[in-house]
């Protein structure tokens, strides 16, 4: 299913990818003004555009950073879509859709929007609900009585799946094979935000009960077709495949990737989950922001009544895997910009990301997507666009030019200085320099790749199967400003400790104490595969007295072979190891999908 990634993706990786990221680190080429694919200019490749005066000016302010920013990125290819209440302001295209044969992206290819085909959902049961045929806060079993769930904590209403709050997990099946892999509510609904896949994959099933046709038909009559995005898709199939971009994932699918690591032309791929089926093109994307703008009104009437849009673009719960600030709507991220209202949202596919910011009090948005899934979503590029947009509009100073990698630069790098050794003698130095770090292994130095908070990506055969993870005292005091966020609160602790995979190192003036391995956690540890394209590889470790996995992610018993998975009390995700032979698991059961042991990685 659509992976939301702003949450740590299959495997336990910490951002590639986010699952949610550059040489020393990775701006050598673009800071210097090497501009990416072997362009002469900064311009794109393809573009319509419908522009003015310091509108015009600042376009290529944009131009010229999308392209440092995919360099940087590693971005193959990159389409943009900008509207006002007007229509579309611009349309373009950068980058190749084929590198091999250096086919330039056009702006009628494809590109799948991943999740944010959940505001599509949204909106689409909020006409049903115009029409009657809906209430949202009735339980979803009214509706679809023949749901497979364990519903402990309480009953679960279609206002939680349209939230994320029903308490459910990220990727779960909406038609378990057998009974146990039905999936556990893990809190009280309504009461908290944990990204749900699962929970959009069921209100897809809901347009079809109310609507009498398929989600990818019924979308496709209520919200394409009026809008007139006749080069959009609502399914991912063997018929769309031709028009859809050709796209890239890392070529090694079983570690973090490394910003410029080699890519592979990624699979075929069929997909009709309403989590995040929908593939589209910018000038189609820009007719859909133009709805929304209006508050979900368009040329030949209204896409939802203002009563729906209201309900669309309230915010109902914080949703702090959006950012600190941002609370979530329905389908859609409600927070702000430089003290703008926005609505915004990100997609992750097998082989794309994508970025939809809205600002409805200027009345602008942006839309950018990218032919690789390689760990970030381009939101960066759409946040520069709208400030752009918005200084044209204001006839303001034009914005400054952002980096174009954020993890080049490292908060409070300094922290992370000093010397780590392990339990057997290894020591391994970390250096600051220059806001970024530097790994030091004997004579050799290895730029490290901020991913989020105290992970890192080091680029060396060494360290390349886990991220190195920063550990900080969990017993020293956090600041009793209760407005303090909880990144604030955990950069305020001493780093004591630095982990790689099963390895752990110590800083020896902080005075950790490493802890044997246990050996009846020893059976669980080895690494796990699925052929499914969204699953992958898990590699489970032990470190500490506990599990791991991918080395990020902890493991805490709830049950018979089963874990909790993550530091969160309150988690709905599970890991399950069963087909148990001479002690040791065979299968893993994790993230919605099912690994067999690899015995021979």
């Amino acid at each position: 299913m659509t992976q939301n990634k702003n949450s740590l993706p299959r495997g336990g990786f910490a951002p590639l990818i986010t699952r949610r990221e550059a040489l020393a680190l990775g701006l050598g080429s673009a800071a210097a003004g090497i501009l990416p694919f072997g362009q002469s200019s900064a311009a794109p490749a393809t573009v319509t555009s419908r522009g003015r005066g310091t509108r015009t000016a600042g376009l290529a302010v944009l131009d010229r950073f999308i392209a440092g920013y995919c360099e940087a990125m590693n971005a193959p290819g990159l389409t943009l879509g900008l509207a006002d209440r007007s229509g579309p302001i611009r349309v373009s295209a950068y980058g190749y859709s084929q590198l091999e044969t250096r086919v330039p992206v056009s702006i009628s290819d494809l590109f799948e929007i991943g999740s944010i085909s959940k505001s599509f959902v949204a909106l689409t049961l909020l006409q049903l609900h115009d029409e009657g045929k809906l209430d949202l806060r009735a339980p979803i079993r009214h509706y679809l009585p023949w749901l497979a769930m364990e519903s402990d904590y309480g009953e679960i209403l279609v206002h939680h799946l349209l939230t994320h709050s029903s308490g459910m997990p990220e990727d779960a099946p909406v038609f378990p094979r057998e009974p146990e892999l039905r999936p556990r509510q893990a809190y009280v609904p309504g009461s908290q935000f944990h990204y749900s896949n699962w929970g959009f994959g069921v209100l897809g099933y809901l347009v079809e009960s109310l609507d009498g046709r398929p989600w990818p038909m019924a979308v496709t009559a209520r919200i394409l077709r009026p809008l007139g995005m006749r080069n959009t898709v609502a399914a991912v199939t063997s018929d769309s495949r031709a028009r859809i971009a050709r796209s890239y994932m890392p070529l090694h699918d079983d570690r973090p990737y490394p910003r410029h690591g080699p890519l592979a032309v990624a699979g075929n791929l069929d997909f009709d989950d309403a989590s995040g089926s929908i593939a589209s093109c910018p000038a189609d994307m820009a007719a859909y922001m133009c709805m929304i703008l209006n508050g979900g009104a368009h040329a030949g009437g209204r896409i939802v009544s203002a009563e729906g849009f209201t309900l669309f673009s309230t915010a109902y719960i914080a949703a702090p895997d959006f950012g600190p600030t941002a609370s979530y709507g329905y389908g859609i991220a409600v927070d702000d910009l430089d003290g703008h209202r926005r609505l915004r949202h990100t997609g992750g596919m097998v082989s794309f990301m994508s970025a939809v910011h809205l600002d409805l009090d200027a009345g602008l948005g942006a839309f950018a997507s990218i032919n690789a899934q390689l760990g970030y979503r381009p939101n960066p590029v759409v946040e520069l666009a709208l400030r752009v947009l918005r200084s044209a509009q204001d006839n303001s100073a034009a914005p400054p030019m952002p980096p174009f990698d954020e993890s080049a630069e490292v908060p409070e790098a300094a922290s992370y200085q000093g010397s780590y050794l392990s339990p057997d003698g290894r020591r391994l130095e970390v250096v600051a320099a220059g806001g970024r770090l530097v790994l030091e292994q004997g004579h050799e130095r290895i730029a490290l790749q901020h991913t989020e908070e105290d992970t890192f990506i080091a680029d060396h055969a060494d360290f390349a199967l886990y991220p190195l993870v920063f550990e900080r005292d969990a017993d020293t005091p956090s600041p009793s400003d209760a407005a303090a966020s909880h990144a604030d609160t955990a950069a305020s602790r001493p780093v004591i400790a630095l982990a790689h995979g099963r390895d752990w190192y110590a800083r020896p003036e902080e005075h950790a104490r490493p802890i044997a391995p246990s050996p009846e956690l020893a059976p669980y540890e080895g690494a796990y595969y699925s052929p499914d394209p969204w699953a992958g590889w898990v590699r489970v470790v032990q470190r500490q007295g506990r599990l791991w996995i991918g080395g990020t992610a902890p493991l805490s018993p709830i049950g018979d072979r089963l874990f909790r998975v993550g530091a969160k009390p309150t988690s709905p995700e599970v890991a399950e190891f069963v087909a148990f032979v001479d002690g040791t698991p065979r299968r893993l059961r994790f993230d919605g999908g099912e690994f067999e042991r690899i015995a021979a990685v």
